[in-house]
């Protein structure tokens, strides 16, 4: 039923002209997405309940020993909510749906093995073997990528829009950085309920738009950005955002259930994807200024430590330390949260700076 319902609905779009049909796809996509989170999410948690309990990270406040036996891998059931709707609601003649995809269930499977491996032998995969297999992953994608599309190897340089570097063959380079960069990043977000879904979300929403903008010549063209033909980019973001704020109906503080590295992993790569799709990755470092700095702390803390055998904050990343100075983790989650938006709004405001 569901199924002939999005076919009369697609239909009826196609007669209105091509960026209007975009735009109800859009809107359906995050409908469907929400409405498929709300109707099998509590039978999902139910289920996680008995095949994927496990136990609190490692190195984390005394506060989080509570959490054991929490059920995680809910990104199993971002990643399912966001392939179904897509196959609904995508014009899957364009492969720019396909490669969005496929980033996000490869990279989804490299976490959903690390979480497999920690709640079946209590320990994850290699750190150094992860970061392989993503590595390898994201030149796999963007050699598909490069390969079924004409996308120019340049990069736009925000407040200064008249300015592109071409990097030529180094732009593989780069584009396996911004993606293995913001997967990771994602993932060492993701230590409180609620917030890196809740940090997600606005950047799903920013680069949504950013994509619609630079797949309509006219308002690329206005806005002084590339034209990256990536309207139907759009609507996989619109679908990110439906089931990012479906799963965040369970993950708010008290959490129900964690999304696990399936699903920050493949979240934070995805992100990133669009972001280079549409060519405003540099933009991802604005929106995402969020991921940037817990990364950043983190890696303070390691190089201070190693060079002086003292620490910068409490405990990295930098939401842990504020929860051991006595913040709530949802005050925390919450500012965080706050922050996220702002420089989301940042990030579209120089869209329209020349």
């Amino acid at each position: 039923m569901l199924y002939h319902a999005t076919l009369y609905l697609k239909q009826f779009c196609r007669h209105l002209d091509v960026f209007h049909y975009v735009s109800v796809r859009a809107i359906c996509s995050l409908i469907g997405a929400l409405v498929f989170s709300f109707a099998f999410g509590d039978r999902f948690v139910s289920a996680s309940r008995t095949f994927f309990r496990t136990k609190t990270r490692p190195l984390v406040p005394e506060c989080h020993l509570s959490k054991g036996d929490m059920p995680t891998m809910g990104g199993i059931f971002i990643i399912a909510t966001v392939v179904v709707n897509t196959l609904l609601w995508a014009d899957l003649s364009k492969p720019l749906p396909w490669l969005l995809m496929l980033c996000l269930v490869s990279f989804g499977t490299i976490g959903g093995w690390d979480d497999w491996c920690k709640i079946s032998r209590k320990r994850g995969i290699a750190a150094r073997t992860k970061l392989l297999l993503q590595i390898i992953t994201a030149f796999a994608i963007l050699g598909l990528w490069l390969w079924a599309t004409d996308t120019p190897t340049t990069i736009t340089i925000p407040f200064l829009k008249h300015m592109h570097v071409d990097l030529g063959i180094l732009f593989v380079l780069w584009a396996v950085f911004v993606l293995v960069g913001a997967s990771n990043a994602v993932n060492l977000t993701d230590g409180l309920d609620g917030l890196a879904i809740g940090s997600l979300i606005p950047n799903f929403v920013t680069f949504s738009l950013i994509a619609y903008a630079a797949g309509h010549w006219g308002i690329a063209s206005y806005l002084h950005i590339p034209f990256a033909g990536t309207a139907e980019v759009a609507i996989l973001g619109t679908t990110l955002v439906g089931a990012s704020l479906g799963f965040l109906w369970y993950n708010a503080y008290p959490a129900q259930i964690f999304m696990g590295d399936i699903g920050s992993l493949a979240l934070g790569a995805t992100l990133a994807l669009m972001a280079l799709m549409a060519k405003q990755e540099l933009l991802l470092s604005v929106a995402g200024g969020l991921f940037v700095f817990e990364t950043i702390t983190v890696i303070m803390q390691v190089l201070y430590f190693k060079l002086t055998g003292k620490r910068i904050f409490k405990m990295a990343p930098i939401h842990h330390h504020f929860e051991l100075l006595g913040w709530p983790e949802s005050k925390i989650t919450a500012r965080f949260g706050i922050i996220t938006i702002v420089l989301c709004l940042l990030a579209l405001m120089t869209l329209k700076l020349r």
